[in-house]
């Protein structure tokens, strides 16, 4: 041992694996918390518990839409301001009439993205709480 705490491995083995033996060791790996492959291997190889990662498909779903949604809004907000920044140059009424009839569709659209953000949140805390 080391003054810090931590073990002095000097000593190396030398393993040769098959593309598909090592493919299937690494995909094992990648499922652990493990943040390194020699710590895998050594946990292993000692029989020392493993905490292996699990993808719950639901969470996985949610968080996909929830990315999509944020995207559109990220988009919308990006109209809305370049609609706010174009109103402050308008110079006539009828500039004005085309930008508010353009700014209700946008208003419309963001409403309507809202809404469906909070309907899955709704699902999604429904379902957090049936766990």
């Amino acid at each position: 041992m080391m003054k810090d705490g931590k073990t002095n491995r000097t000593r190396i083995i030398g393993l040769r694996l098959t593309p598909e033996e090592f493919d299937k060791i690494k995909r094992k790996w990648k499922a652990s918390t493990c943040q390194k492959l020699s710590d895998y291997i050594r946990r292993l190889l000692f029989e020392k518990p493993i905490i292996t990662t699990y993808r719950n498909k639901t969470e996985d779903d949610a968080i996909a839409e929830l990315s999509r949604l944020r995207t559109e809004l990220n988009r919308i907000g990006n109209n809305y301001n370049q609609v706010v920044k174009r109103l402050h140059t308008l110079q006539n009424l009828d500039e004005f009439k085309r930008w508010f009839i353009s700014y209700e569709v946008e208003k419309r659209t963001l409403s309507n993205k809202v809404e469906e953000i909070k309907k899955h949140m709704q699902k999604l805390v429904e379902k957090w709480l049936q766990s």
